[in-house]
Parts: structure tokens; C-alpha cells; sequence
């Protein structure tokens, strides 16, 4: 199954959801403002968010369309989140020198950060970088292990430490292993506690000072890993985690699982961050750079 196949198929929960809140408005003999309010209203409950929604609205409105059937209301919707989600298409870029260039990778417990961590470095290694991988969630022994598992998977190297111990400490190793061995990309995990944003604060500036001793450009990227089954409380993490992380980047997960899909597009109109891959599967190449004209298309229901 190609990946356009595997995405239509991580959307279709979404797209059967935008379509049962369409379904019959298209039908009605004009688009008055009564209408366009029932569209508005059906693209905020399939969590498109108000920004997006409206945004949506007022571009129908302004084609002044007296009859729209359903086929031709999903392709105005797949154009206008299309225009939502182009700008904040993204290849994450891991040019430039001197290496290792450092991605850290944050986000709450059960988000699928430790995975998406062993897919985004296979993705890496496809454009033929090498990739090191450092164990930085050292409050989990799971997260330690599962993160090994996905090194022997994918033949990357990992840095680990001992459960509860120094995650700067971890990261220092993992820099310097991946100096000397000319290593591309180090991507490290670290602990998701939104609960505890003083304690993410203290422990995510530490590892920036010693990143910064080693090399002033790092990180070079700091990516949220958000799980789409959550709905609208991914809003919540960006807002948390932009302030107390540095965000740079988006990675968004579960697509498959979920009818909350259009999250994806209210991220995209709310924060304007770059959204770097998606991830519709558990494979390990079920993770993709992001490419907004396909996934438009698939949470409007219309083939890619």
C-alpha cells in the first residue's frame, strides 16, 4: 500500500466525521448566512477550531455561490485548508555544520514520543544521514528501553544512562560520541511532565547549557510530538510547551485512531509552527514528511 493509500486511510474516521456535519447543507437551494453559519458551526465541531472554521466561512462567502452540492463544498474545503496548512509544510532540514546537528523531541507521556522518535530517525536514515539516538527520559526505564529497541530496530546507535539519572549528562555523552564518530543527527528524548512545567523548565535549560558548550547552534531543533486522539487539548501542549520548551517544530501522531484529525489544521491557523511529519501507523515507515494538498484532501473525504 503506498503512503497517499495509507494517509486517505489514517483520515477516514476524520473525513466520515466532517462529512456527517456537512451532510445537507450543501443541498439547500442558496448559501445564505444562515448556511454559512451551519458550516461554520459543522467545521468547529470536527475540530477544524474557530480560527480555521471562520476563516473557511468567510472564503465560501466570498465566492458568492447561490447552489453548492456536496462534492463541490469538499473541494472548497479541501482549497481552503489546503491554504491553511501550506505554509506550515516543513521537511525538517538537518543541513549545516558542524555536526552533529541536535533535534531534542518533547511531549507529554502517551503521546508516541519515544516511537515517533525511532521513526523520524529512520526517516533520517532513508535520505542516507546517520542518526545516534539519546536516552534523555531518564524518569522512565521503559522509555529507556523501549527507545533501545528501536536503535537495534532501525541499526542506530543509542546513549543511555541509568533510570533517574543526569539527562544533560546523557545528552553531553551523546554529543560527543557524535562528533567523534561523524555522526549526522542526534535526536534525544527527554521527560514529558506537562504537569510540572518548572521542573521541564529547569531540566530542558540544563540541557541547553551543555549543548551550548559543546556547540552555541544547539539545539538546532526542538520538535513537539502531539497525539491527534487528544482533540483540541494538543492546543493546550502547544501553548504550554511553546513557552516553556522553545518549540521550533510539530510532529503529530495517532492519525489514524482518531476522528479529531482536523486538529491538525486548527494547530496550523492557531500557532503558524512548522509541522515537519505526520504519523498514520504503527510501521516504521508510518511516519512522512507532512504534505498539506494530500492530508487537505483526505479530512475533506475527496481522493488524493
Amino acid at each position: 500500500m503506498s503512503w497517499l493509500e495509507r494517509l486517505t486511510g489514517g483520515f477516514k474516521k476524520t473525513a466520515d466525521r466532517v462529512g456527517e456535519n456537512i451532510a445537507g447543507l450543501a443541498t439547500k437551494q442558496a448559501l445564505d448566512s444562515s448556511t454559512l453559519d451551519d458550516i461554520e458551526e459543522a467545521l468547529i465541531a470536527s475540530d477544524l477550531g474557530p480560527e480555521a472554521s471562520r476563516r473557511i466561512r468567510e472564503a465560501i462567502a466570498s465566492r458568492r455561490y447561490e447552489q453548492l452540492d456536496e462534492r463541490g463544498l469538499r473541494t472548497i474545503l479541501a482549497e481552503e485548508i489546503e491554504a491553511i496548512l501550506a505554509p506550515v509544510a516543513k521537511p525538517l532540514d538537518v543541513w549545516g555544520f558542524p555536526r552533529p546537528h541536535v533535534i531534542l523531541v518533547i511531549g507529554v507521556n502517551g503521546s508516541g514520543k519515544t516511537t515517533t522518535i525511532g521513526k523520524l530517525a529512520h526517516l533520517l536514515q532513508e535520505q542516507d544521514y546517520g542518526v545516534m539516538l539519546a536516552a534523555g527520559d531518564t524518569f522512565r526505564a521503559a522509555a529507556i528501553e523501549q527507545l533501545k529497541i528501536w536503535g537495534d530496530r532501525i541499526g542506530a546507535p543509542v546513549i543511555t544512562g541509568k533510570e533517574g539519572g543526569d539527562a544533560a549528562g546523557i545528552v553531553y555523552d551523546g554529543v560527543k560520541q557524535a562528533t567523534a564518530t561523524g555522526i549526522d543527527a542526534l535526536i534525544v528524548d527527554t521527560a514529558g511532565r506537562l504537569q510540572n512545567k518548572a521542573h521541564l523548565m529547569d531540566e530542558l535549560s540544563k540541557v541547553r547549557r551543555v549543548l551550548g558548550r559543546l556547540n552555541p547552534e544547539a539545539p538546532h531543533d526542538v520538535l513537539l510530538v502531539l497525539d491527534a486522539t487528544t482533540g483540541q487539548n494538543a492546543l493546550n501542549q502547544i501553548e504550554v510547551f511553546k513557552e516553556s520548551a522553545g518549540v521550533t517544530g510539530l510532529i503529530m501522531t495517532k492519525l489514524d485512531g482518531t476522528a479529531r484529525g482536523g486538529v491538525l489544521v486548527a494547530a496550523a491557523e492557531k500557532f503558524g509552527m512548522p509541522i515537519h511529519a505526520i504519523g498514520v501507523g504503527e510501521g516504521v515507515d508510518d511516519l512522512r514528511p507532512f504534505d498539506p494538498k494530500a492530508v487537505a484532501r483526505a479530512i475533506a473525504g475527496l481522493p488524493a
